[in-house]
């Protein structure tokens, strides 16, 4: 196949500049910090806990379990959607919808402000299932405009287009939130606006890539009976395809468990800075920033690197720089902060370049197929549940332990086995790949 025109392949890279304000406002930087001021009592020596449900929970924890809830739902959702996409060809739909209920929740947060907790946490899940859901129908599009010898270079300018566009909106949001005087707000204001903000930004630029990505063709071969059980009977299908190959079967298991590590780390970072580590919250914005701006040069830099030594071995590396981080984030001090910039550095250099060659190794190593959005929500539910299993392991240790510190340090075996699945993988691969 040939790949897609620049035009196509601009308007899909510019997805992620409208959505990734979502990962790094909503999920990184101003809400977590937001939602931990609004649920804790400013006292830096005891451990916030909220009453609900009958039950009181940890603060951090109860985020990293409604979390875990969005995931699982996304977990569920994809494959059925997913089966209807590739049989209508309507994954642009399904985008616009996932998109729509995303960036509409994200605004709704605006209303938010502690003595709603409830209500917050269901706009924080109906959100983190916008963006999600959004993704799976996103990322099949990939192998349809690509050419294989291509997938790598344009994921990596998807998630570098992501991280420019993110820290854009950042930079407007971090004004507002550290000289809310000069707009005559309050700081708890500047961050609903920030919300409000990141929901504007990622619908209205969504629509950029919408006009611009072809309409799916639909695979009349894909029939089922039942719409609620026709994805699962595809996603088994898919899964027997997969079991039949042994080298895209191993891949997909390492990448369950380092991906498991990754998102956690991703997901419990900015709480683990604020509660944990004691870090303010103009440094954590900061640092995240620092993530997002090395995130880009390092996605291309990893993106070279496996032209010369290919993917899987580009990937073990990263991996294991990933195992090195999570140790020396067990180790940092309380309130140091020059070392918490030192580890975002070497985060960020990592984070994109890992996420983008794990998605363009699985496109390179599925089989040429219509199902490409099938093929996609097996990758989307495989990463899905890591991240349940992850989020929950997280704060179950967190509340066993009463520190994020064991939490974090526990991670280190979800990237070990990852490596050592990897290392398995590669032995049978080809070079070509």
């Amino acid at each position: 196949m040939q790949t897609a025109s620049k035009k196509v392949v601009n308007g899909w890279a510019m997805y992620d500049w409208a959505n990734s304000v979502y990962n790094l406002v909503i999920t990184s930087t101003i809400f977590p910090a937001y939602y931990a001021a609004v649920t804790g009592d400013n006292n830096d020596q005891t451990i916030d806990t909220v009453h609900i449900f009958g039950r009181t929970f940890i603060n951090t924890s109860l985020y990293n379990y409604a979390l875990g809830l969005a995931f699982i739902v996304v977990a569920f959702l994809s494959p059925i959607l997913s089966s209807i996409a590739d049989f209508k060809g309507n994954k642009k739909q399904f985008l616009f919808f996932f998109c729509t209920m995303g960036s509409l929740s994200c605004s709704a947060l605006y209303f938010f402000d502690g003595s709603n907790l409830i209500y917050g946490l269901v706009c924080m899940i109906m959100a983190c299932i916008g963006f999600w859901g959004s993704w799976v129908f996103y990322n099949s599009y990939l192998p349809e405009i690509a050419a294989p010898e291509d997938r790598d270079k344009i994921s990596a300018k998807g998630f570098v287009m992501g991280y420019i566009g993110s820290v854009i909106l950042q930079l407007i949001c971090f004004v507002l939130v550290l000289m809310p005087d000069t707009f005559g707000i309050t700081t708890g204001k500047a961050s609903q606006i920030s919300f409000l903000l990141v929901g504007i930004w990622w619908w209205g630029f969504a629509q950029f890539s919408l006009n611009r990505l072809p309409n799916g063709s639909p695979n009349q071969k894909v029939q089922h009976d039942n719409i609620f059980t026709g994805g699962f009977k595809e996603l088994k299908k898919v899964g027997k395809q997969i079991a039949a190959l042994p080298i895209l079967r191993k891949f997909l298991f390492s990448f369950f468990f380092y991906n498991m590590g990754l998102q956690t780390v991703f997901l419990a970072a900015t709480l683990y800075g604020s509660s944990e580590l004691q870090i303010p919250t103009t440094n954590l914005i900061v640092s995240i920033l620092i993530i997002q701006l090395v995130a880009i040069p390092g996605a291309y830099l990893i993106s070279k690197i496996s032209e010369k030594i290919g993917n899987f071995n580009t990937l073990i590396i990263c991996i294991f720089i990933w195992v090195l981080l999570c140790i020396v984030g067990y180790l940092l001090p309380a309130g140091g902060i020059n070392q918490f910039y030192g580890l975002a550095l070497a985060v960020g250099f990592v984070m994109g370049g890992t996420q983008s060659l794990s998605r363009s190794t699985y496109s390179k190593l599925m089989p040429e197929t219509k199902d490409t959005a099938s093929f996609f929500s097996f990758y989307d539910v495989t990463e899905k549940i890591a991240i349940v299993i992850g989020m929950f392991s997280f704060a179950w240790i967190t509340e066993l332990t009463g520190s994020q510190r064991n939490s974090v340090l526990a991670l280190t075996s979800f990237f070990v086995i990852g490596i050592f699945l990897l290392y398995l993988a590669n032995k049978k691969h080809k070079p070509a790949h």
